[in-house]
């Protein structure tokens, strides 16, 4: 049980509650966005009446495309949203991490290939000397 209550009280776990709860929100308001204000606009241009009860029928069947509609434009604004939101802005910082000033401060070592800086005349892992020339 120590075992458990250690996982549950580690930081990533909280921080992925809080983020699937936010996220759920999120997931509402984007469908009541849909339903309350996208799909009037969509039913302007068609018959009038209210597009997320738009349906066929096929036999004995009631097919509700709207509704179904209504689902997938909410879906493709939380896509974008998390798309520009988080990420865009993550590929942005790796990309700016990995500078190329910053891998040509390093250099492999010739006997164990561990990263050594540039300057370094013996290795820090295997202790070899490494010639600086390199």
């Amino acid at each position: 049980m120590k075992g458990f209550k250690e996982f549950m009280l580690r930081g990533n776990v909280v921080g992925l509650a809080v983020a699937f709860v936010i996220g759920g929100a999120f997931g509402l308001l984007v469908q009541g966005l849909v339903k309350d204000f996208i799909t009037p606009l969509l039913a302007v241009a068609g018959n009038g009446g209210d597009f997320s009860n738009y349906t066929f029928t096929v036999g004995h069947g009631t097919f509700r495309y709207g509704d179904f509609v209504d689902l997938v434009l909410a879906f493709l604004l939380v896509a974008i949203a998390i798309y520009f939101v988080l990420v865009l802005p993550m590929q942005r910082l790796e990309a700016r991490r990995a500078s190329p000033a910053a891998e040509s401060a390093t250099r492999q070592c010739p006997e164990c290939l561990s990263n050594i800086p540039v300057a370094a005349r013996r290795c820090a892992f295997c202790t070899s000397p490494v010639d600086t020339a390199a």
